[in-house]
């Protein structure tokens, strides 16, 4: 029986009766030539779909079947390893440098100041200059003292014609014998002592005179770098001011004053028993060397509002590296650690339980380490506990390796380099 569904009626064959209440027969149905070219393309989508999903069902069951019994044959993947640079932990001498801040100061410095007063005449430096110890630096008018010196001269004089005077006039009177007086002859002994005393004086003023006139020949009294002047020539100057001419600063040798904390005293004092110990200064970002020294005093006493005492140390400066006034950052040598274990700074690592670092064993496979740093100077750190010598650390790619896991190695330099950075104590 056909059915076919149009505008909500029923059509049914009139051969077979249908008891469907609400639908009339209305005679047979025949498909024609349009609807079955209207069905060709539903048959060929359900052809296809079926194919598919028969090839879907054979991959399924023997396909997929196929390729786990080929891996399980095959055995489980191989963990890859985890590349890292690993470098070894070396027993070397390291020396321990206390860092610090300091200024450099003239080893001597003098400003220079008349002591007469007087109009400059000239001026015989040049800012800048290094002069010698005795070299004229200014000049001042010096007739005033010249004649000052040349009167005491003649005061000299005159005393000593009276006392050769005198001293004939004794002689007469002692000629004389029983005919002179005892008190003429000792009058006049007298009039000889203080005739020779006066020109004792004489000779004083004279010697006073002098110095005065020296004075106005404005000297070096060091040898050192002249500074910036602060008088010109035509100045009247005053021996009573305080402004002085200019400054001369010792640069050779040079000293740089800095600071150490008082708990590293002791060790400073022990050193300084076997000799100077070595002073190193550099630049303030500390990348530069720029001198070479030895430390030559230690204050007498510890600054109690900052803990720390002050240090002086004295560079030979042949160079003129170190300059009066410029601020430097030192490093002392305070003692050398004897045969101590370092690896790179790079290999300790820190959590929350502590430093640790880790080595690789003889399978390539990592293995964590805690560790105790005693020192970490210029990118490499002493070890105190943990490690020993010889032992393949870990100082690149530490972030993908965990306890156990097989590594690939690359060396890297693990050579301790000079001390050129900041120090510090763990």
């Amino acid at each position: 029986m056909l059915f076919t569904l149009e505008l909500g009626v029923y059509y049914t064959s009139p051969l077979e009766p249908c008891d469907c209440p609400g639908i009339r027969s209305l005679g047979a149905y025949e498909p024609t030539r349009n609807d079955m070219k209207k069905s060709r393309p539903i048959l060929w989508i359900l052809i296809i779909a079926a194919v598919a999903s028969a090839g879907y069902y054979g991959w399924q069951k023997y396909g997929h079947s196929a390729g786990k019994t080929q891996t399980a044959e095959k055995g489980p993947s191989r963990p890859s390893a985890v590349p890292v640079s690993v470098a070894p932990a070396q027993k070397v001498d390291f020396p321990v440098y206390l860092t610090g801040l300091g200024t450099v100061q003239g080893f001597n410095t003098v400003q220079v100041r008349t002591r007469v007063d007087g109009q400059i005449n000239k001026l015989a430096f040049k800012e800048g200059q290094i002069v010698q110890q005795g070299e004229l630096l200014v000049s001042i008018d010096p007739r005033p003292y010249q004649a000052t010196l040349d009167q005491a001269k003649a005061k000299k004089a005159q005393d000593e014609a009276s006392l050769a005077n005198a001293n004939l006039e004794l002689q007469r009177a002692m000629k004389l014998g029983e005919f002179a007086t005892a008190q003429r002859v000792d009058t006049q002994r007298s009039t000889v002592a203080q005739l020779t005393a006066q020109i004792a004086a004489d000779d004083a003023a004279i010697s006073n005179a002098q110095t005065q006139l020296d004075y106005t020949q404005v000297k070096a009294p060091i040898t050192g770098v002249a500074g910036l002047r602060q008088v010109d020539v035509g100045n009247i100057v005053n021996a009573s001011t305080q402004t002085g001419i200019v400054t001369i600063s010792q640069v050779e040798p040079i000293a740089v004053i800095f600071t150490a904390p008082e708990d590293q005293l002791p060790y400073i004092s022990e050193g300084q028993k076997t000799g100077a110990l070595k002073v190193i200064a550099f630049t303030t970002d500390g990348k530069k060397t720029l001198a070479e020294g030895k430390l030559a005093v230690i204050n007498n006493q510890v600054d109690t509002a900052s803990g720390t005492v002050r240090l002086k140390a004295v560079f030979d400066n042949k160079d003129h590296a170190l300059w009066p006034g410029q601020s430097v950052s030192t490093r002392l040598l305070v003692r050398t650690l004897k045969d101590a274990t370092v690896v790179p700074d790079d290999a300790v690592q820190h959590s929350t339980n502590g430093l640790y670092a880790y080595t690789v064993n003889q399978d390539n496979k990592a293995e964590m380490h805690k560790i105790k740093v005693s020192y970490a100077i210029d990118g490499h750190s002493v070890i105190e506990e943990g490690l020993s010598p010889g032992q393949q650390v870990i100082t690149g790619g530490q972030f993908k390796v965990q306890p156990g896991s097989l590594v690939s190695t690359a060396v890297a330099s693990s050579n301790p380099a000079p001390a050129q950075n900041k120090v510090r104590q763990e």
